[in-house]
């Protein structure tokens, strides 16, 4: 069979709120080529996670797996316009380990809270929650805003890892060692799960209720989906044990979904927050996510953009992702050209963004 398959091919995640014909201006040709090309472009030993993740994890001290893990079955994935399946490879249903991209997810459900009014962005955090974390004088100086732009530099341990250990913290040299929330900038899972942990005590229910309630059910997505923590990861709220999820799968767990899944995510956060006519969430949201950090501004809430061309220097600059895993795992959205690609297992997605762009033109 094709790598390019026609079976989703011309399907609808959602109806187009504008007129006009996803195929207008597109080379198909190259589209299909791209496509293509993606599909026989795999990732390697991810048949076997566990050694997989490993192989992830530079600090061998802190390798233990707390949580949940899910082999990988293959590069698979959808190109998307104007709402429309323009093409896949693989089998875009098929849910997979989101790794990182999890963090962008875990975004949207803290809008459900902005949203809802329990969430003020610029509020310290441990005015609406009370946890240790953040019961000290930094701890108590931490927004949502520097939680969710990865700017708390909250120092730590939360579930037997603690926030040195990621080593994404000092790769970069953007972090203010010692410094005030929102000095410095470091992507680290260990934070990420505090953000997680905040959430669930904000809402008081473990998250992937909140998402399938306010998100995933309105958007229509399919039930193969799940979020999940580590063995240890658990909160009390008022006696219960509520489990937390992770930010991200360092240690496992974290958000497992379907490329199709994904593409709709894409597709709410390209049309403002609406799906089918219903606000899902604000648009007031959707510019907060694309809205860049002060010290990081590549970087919004918990979304890359590329608006400098420092994520992708071959994609457009129009763009904005959640990637995982080095960008193995991707949700590209460009609102220039209503275009969305899922891609998950498939190395080298600048060289697809680029040529995937060049054949699908910006709007008129």
């Amino acid at each position: 069979m094709d790598a390019v398959t026609s079976r989703y091919g011309g399907e609808v995640l959602q109806e187009r709120d504008r007129a006009g014909d996803p195929w207008e201006g597109v080379d198909a040709a190259a589209l299909a080529r791209a496509a293509r090309a993606q599909a026989g472009r795999p990732v390697a030993g991810i048949d076997d996670m566990a050694a997989y993740l490993a192989r992830q994890v530079s600090d061998a001290s802190h390798r233990e797996v707390l949580g949940p893990l899910l082999d990988g079955q293959g590069a698979c994935g959808v190109i998307v316009r104007r709402g429309e399946v323009l093409a896949s490879w693989g089998d875009p249903t098929r849910a997979e380990m989101a790794y990182s991209a999890t963090k962008s997810v875990l975004s949207l459900v803290a809008g459900v809270a902005f949203d809802d009014g329990v969430l003020r962005l610029d509020e310290p955090v441990s005015e609406s929650v009370d946890l240790p974390e953040f019961g000290t004088a930094h701890g108590r100086a931490i927004t949502w805003r520097h939680l969710l732009d990865q700017t708390s530099q909250w120092e730590g341990e939360l579930w037997s890892k603690p926030t040195w250990v990621d080593a994404q913290s000092t790769r970069e040299g953007t972090e203010s060692a010692g410094g005030a929330p929102g000095a410095g900038w470091a992507y680290n899972d260990v934070r990420v799960n505090l953000t997680a942990l905040a959430l669930t005590a904000l809402f008081g229910r473990p998250l992937p209720d909140v998402l399938r309630e306010r998100v995933m059910t309105p958007v229509d997505a399919c039930d193969g989906w799940s979020w999940h923590g580590y063995e240890n990861s658990v909160v009390d709220i008022d006696g219960t044990q509520v489990p937390v999820v992770s930010g991200g799968a360092h240690w496992g767990g974290g958000l497992w979904i379907s490329a199709l899944d994904l593409a709709r995510i894409g597709m709410l956060c390209l049309r403002g927050g609406t799906w089918a006519e219903r606000q899902v969430l604000s648009r007031r949201w959707i510019e907060e996510l694309w809205t860049p950090c002060r010290v990081k501004p590549e970087y919004g809430l918990s979304w890359w953009l590329n608006d400098h061309g420092t994520v992708w220097p071959g994609a457009p600059r129009t763009g904005r992702c959640a990637r995982g895993n080095g960008g193995n795992h991707l949700l590209w959205v460009d609102p220039a050209r209503d275009l969305v690609i899922a891609s998950r297992w498939g190395a080298e997605v600048e060289r697809l963004l680029a040529e995937v762009s060049s054949a699908v033109p910006p709007l008129a």
